[in-house]
């Protein structure tokens, strides 16, 4: 490391940016992680306590709304969340050199330490542009959009911002609609826990390919494009994990199993049970269970909308992925296929080492994140 900074990092649950406040303080950097996570699932995650900044008590009343009546003003409930949280960072925030802040949430936070702490502002953005986004999810019959606030916020936190720290080339590209915004972009592909994704034993051939989707079963997710590429492969089957969303799941298809969400620490024993992965999504600024499957030694079939490309780190990594266009059944149906029969004719994907491995930890993401800092403050 070549500068020891001050950072804080804002946030409302755990997300990814945990995982990287547990990196950037290994890596030496002072961090405040400010969240309403709790103290002990955050130290469980492997963030020290010196580093948590518990910001419940100032939002104890809309907490305690979301649990007991999370339907009643959902939409009015977020607004005050919003507010609150940034009340609640204004209150403790503590002197930093940088503040890096979860894009729509975090707005006069931001401001505030610019102003009393001469702080540079990273905002984290994990799906494309807001705008792109909409227009995506407009498309859609029935997919939920996001409001015209949440729009309003976002923009703001473009013009704000002094790096938009995103996960995948695609997200980069949406942004190019806004210059300004496209100037500030920074690609940085999350990691993984190899601990909870460990390799698993090398299948031989598979007369009958399981493909695994973990994720909401969700328009979004691209799941009813998932079903009709299942017919164009009468002989394959698909497991998923995950709550069910605006996408109608075909009960009955008894090549199509579901499993109800499980906490991560569980998904390691699923990923035995497939030959392959796959994530369809239409939009997906970064599909994180893409880094747990490749992990595990699983090859995947994503859509250009995931971040895949993004995985490519070697050689070994690259044969595993197949990546195809969105929105696309055929070319789904026929990138599965594809991996089907590698699986049937003996898997020749090359070996996944240890090195190939460590490419995809949170370590590595913390190290490109650190680096970027640094460039930002020079």
């Amino acid at each position: 490391m070549k500068r020891q900074l001050r950072i804080a990092i804002l946030t409302a649950g755990r997300f990814h940016v945990l995982d990287l406040a547990r990196e950037l303080h290994a890596l030496g950097h002072t961090v405040k992680f400010y969240s309403f996570v709790p103290k002990a699932r955050a130290v469980g995650f492997g963030l020290p306590e010196s580093c948590h900044v518990n910001l419940v008590p100032y939002l104890l009343p809309l907490l305690a709304w979301q649990v007991k009546v999370p339907n009643l003003g959902a939409a009015l409930r977020e607004r005050a969340l919003w507010w609150a949280l940034n009340r609640a960072v204004i209150h403790t925030l503590e002197p930093c050199d940088v503040v890096i802040g979860m894009s729509g949430i975090y707005l006069e936070a931001l401001t505030y330490a610019r102003q009393k702490y001469g702080a540079r502002i990273v905002l984290e953005r994990g799906s494309k542009h807001i705008l792109a986004q909409d227009e995506i999810l407009a498309r859609l019959p029935g997919a939920e959009r996001p409001s015209a606030q949440v729009i309003e916020r976002e923009l703001a936190g473009y013009e704000i911002a002094d790096v938009i720290s995103i996960p995948s080339s695609h997200a980069l590209d949406s942004f190019a609609r806004d210059p300004k915004a496209f100037q500030k972009c920074v690609v940085n592909p999350y990691g993984v826990d190899l601990m909870s994704f460990p390799m698993q034993k090398k299948p031989g051939k598979a007369l009958q390919p399981t493909f695994l989707f973990v994720g909401v079963w969700s328009l979004q997710k691209g799941c009813d494009l998932l079903i009709e590429a299942m017919k164009q492969l009468p002989k394959a089957r698909l497991i998923h994990v995950g709550d069910i969303g605006d996408c109608a799941f075909p009960a009955g298809n008894e090549r199509i199993r579901h499993i109800d969400k499980v906490d991560q620490k569980e998904l390691s024993g699923i990923y035995a049970q497939a030959n392959a992965f796959v994530l369809a999504s239409r939009q997906d600024g970064f599909g994180m269970v893409l880094g747990q499957a490749l992990a595990s030694g699983l090859p995947i079939v994503c859509t250009q909308d995931t971040g895949g490309f993004d995985l490519c780190h070697t050689a070994a990594l690259t044969e595993r992925i197949r990546v195809v266009p969105s929105n696309d059944v055929n070319a789904l149906a026929a990138g599965m296929r594809q991996v089907a029969e590698c699986l049937l004719f003996g898997s020749p994907f090359a070996e996944l080492t240890e090195a190939d491995r460590q490419t995809l930890n949170w370590s590595a993401y913390g190290s490109r994140y650190s680096d970027n800092l640094e460039k930002l403050l020079k």
